[in-house]
């Protein structure tokens, strides 16, 4: 089976990422081999619908499952819609991702577990608009993901409050300009 674990790193041992639309990197894992590609996320700098852009990425590159630390709204409904089922895991390696999937140890999502916009940072770039066809969905399972560590959610809402400082002065920069007619 292909996934997709959103990761902070570009091989197996990397951190995974506490987010998707906005991760640095989509690592797609065949939890049969362990082969893995990483793919740059081109939609973590997108000014609005990252996650949106994400999702159908992932959707178009053929995962039949994600593994995240959350989904916002809009990712899920994609992800959803093309039949792909989310797993939320709490923190630790790629790798240590794979196998808790693979040892059905993950919860799978039953909804958005991160508001719309929560994400949301500067980056570089535009994802993917195509949509991929729906592959099937394995087991769930009913064992809950295991928490962040205090100083890993520490660290994430410093990132993301970095992120957010960087926006709001871009967006204020913007609007500077053009109240001055540049």
């Amino acid at each position: 089976m292909k996934i997709v674990v959103s990761a902070d790193g570009v091989d197996l041992d990397a951190p995974a990422s506490p987010v998707f639309g906005r991760c640095p990197v989509y690592v797609f894992v065949d939890t049969e081999t362990m082969a893995f590609e990483s793919v740059e996320n081109l939609a973590v700098g997108a000014p609005g619908g990252a996650g949106i852009q994400a999702a159908q990425f992932v959707v178009e590159r053929g995962a039949q499952a994600a593994v995240t630390g959350n989904m916002g709204p809009n990712a899920f409904s994609v992800l959803q819609s093309a039949g792909i089922p989310i797993y939320l895991f709490g923190g630790g390696t790629v790798r240590q991702a794979v196998e808790a999937f693979k040892a059905g140890q993950l919860q799978a999502a039953g909804g958005a577990s991160a508001p719309a916009h929560a994400g949301m940072g500067m980056g570089r770039g535009m994802g993917s608009q195509a949509w991929g066809s729906a592959p099937q969905t394995p087991p769930q399972t009913a064992a809950m993901p295991s928490a962040p560590s205090r100083e890993e959610e520490i660290a994430a809402l410093k990132d993301m409050a970095g992120d957010l400082r960087k926006q709001l002065a871009d967006v204020l920069d913007r609007l500077d300009r053009l109240e001055k007619g540049g």
